[in-house]
């Protein structure tokens, strides 16, 4: 089986890469032969995984042509005009936003809603902030019917892309003797270094921006349930990698025991139940990153819903279930 990967040289792409040349050492997969593609600037470079030498093609439709599935890791905009040209002869997992929303494209988290895949030649992966939420909220919303959410996102550097991971670690070295300084930013609004920014993305004519809408959307698309209410404010901070969220839940079933909601989290797959405050354990993004699971924690009786809902806090790598992992477990799962 041929697997193009187009944007080879960006943060998810390389992700991607290492994920199946570990899948193909560990023989999770076999007679895969990887095909890498980027722009014209990076043709002909050599990208050294492992053992493995892959070279970088320059990206068309005539040389992809030969591959069985494409990744699309690469912007809305390219996205929009190769994608469904792409899916005449190959099938084709995007991990842009550009057909997210669109009634025909399964919007997929394998563990949360592998099942609604029916064979569609183009499927979409999630936001990196709803994917990582909605490995946790699916058993309890399955149990307790979530009735409207609010939650808070802490976003890494790594939602930038590699650029904005190099100007926060520039920025992070440009300050000297604890004085802060205005830098700007290339990549984020204001400067990241030391401080954090309540703007992802553009605002929308609701004062919500693109990013907070990502997640009202997407949740209630892959819980397949448009009739939860969602609030969101999505937040940059001076994070290289994993993304934090705090989310509070109403739910229309009472709740009778906390322990419940923990145990159902901890055998939940692509969940590690991080919950024990008395010995200070609970999710972070220096204890998520690199990791395929979702840290939950802080799982608590909310003081205003009381028996009707709870608190929590999760982390998960954006690089991976909030992107790449989600993508190649798309494959794995449903493809391969």
């Amino acid at each position: 089986m041929n697997i193009g990967i187009v944007g080879a040289t960006g943060a998810v792409g390389e992700e991607l890469i290492r994920l199946f040349i570990e899948g193909i050492d560990k023989k999770e997969i076999n007679n895969i032969k990887l095909s890498l593609f980027a722009s014209s600037r990076s043709k002909g470079m050599v990208i050294n995984e492992g053992n493995h030498e892959l070279l970088i093609e320059e990206f068309s439709l005539k040389n992809t042509a030969d591959c069985d599935v494409v990744f699309l890791c690469v912007s809305g905009d390219f996205s929009l005009k190769y994608a469904k040209e792409l899916a005449k002869n190959s099938i084709v997992i995007d991990n842009s936003s550009a057909y997210r929303y669109d009634s025909d494209v399964p919007l997929i988290v394998p563990p949360v809603n592998g099942s609604c895949y029916k064979g569609e030649k183009l499927i979409a992966n999630p936001n990196c902030s709803s994917a990582i939420a909605l490995v946790a909220l699916k058993p309890i919303h399955d149990r307790y019917e979530i009735e409207h959410m609010i939650v808070s996102t802490y976003q890494a550097a790594s939602g930038a892309g590699k650029n904005g991971l190099i100007e926060l670690k520039e920025s992070i070295k440009s300050f000297g003797n604890n004085t802060l300084v205005n830098k700007e930013s290339k990549y984020f609004k204001y400067n990241l270094a030391y401080n954090v920014v309540p703007q992802v993305d553009n605002f929308l004519d609701n004062a919500y921006t693109k990013e907070e809408m990502k997640v009202v959307w997407e949740v209630k698309k892959v819980l397949d349930d448009p009739n939860i209410k969602i609030s969101v404010t999505a937040v940059r901070v001076p994070v290289i990698r994993s993304h934090a969220e705090s989310i509070t839940l109403k739910f229309k079933n009472k709740v009778n025991n906390i322990s419940d909601i923990k145990e159902m989290l901890k055998n939940t797959e692509g969940v590690l139940l991080k919950d024990d405050v008395s010995n200070n354990i609970y999710p972070m993004p220096m204890t998520s990153t690199h990791n395929n699971d979702v840290e939950v924690g802080r799982i608590r009786k909310n003081l205003i819903y009381e028996d009707y809902g709870i608190d929590m806090f999760i982390s998960g790598d954006q690089l991976l279930r909030g992107a790449s992992y989600n993508a190649y477990e798309i494959f794995k799962r449903l493809l391969y």
